[in-house]
């Protein structure tokens, strides 16, 4: 009976809890304001991480592949001083959970596959300004 439960555990692990924590996606919006907190619409912006490199003109959305590394946001627009944002990466509560349940591996698969975890939704730059964004401070 153990050499039949084993295996079928070990290939749950494996191929359940990956999809515990959700899509290796996630949209983010992407603003623009002045030091004075005025929208600037129309600023081009770059995002990089580990997984790869998006581009959007503000306001708007774009969807960026999670990874375990910070969100890196910069923006540039004639006749402003460019603005940046760093987007603080963190490991959402699935993957505690996946620990639990997979034994570690599926934390591993979603580790190395960025679905475990998250970066804040809302990524507004300040131009002339460096900004750091943390989802701990959001409510």
């Amino acid at each position: 009976m153990k050499k039949v439960i084993y295996p079928l555990f070990f290939t749950f692990a494996l191929s359940g809890c990956a999809s515990i924590t959700g899509d290796s996606l996630q949209p983010v919006a992407v603003t623009a304001e002045t030091l004075q907190g005025v929208s600037i619409p129309q600023v081009n912006c770059n995002l990089k991480n580990e997984k790869g490199e998006w581009s959007v003109v503000t306001p708007n959305s774009v969807s960026v592949h999670k990874a375990s590394g910070d969100l890196l946001v910069k923006c540039k627009k004639d006749g402003l001083p460019d603005g940046e944002l760093r987007a603080i990466s963190r490991a959402g509560a699935g993957m505690y959970g996946n620990i639990l349940i997979g034994g570690g591996v599926g934390a591993l698969i979603d580790h190395n596959k960025g679905t475990a975890y998250n970066y804040p939704n809302n990524l507004p730059v300040v131009m002339g300004k460096t900004v750091i964004v943390d989802r701990r401070d959001t409510k």
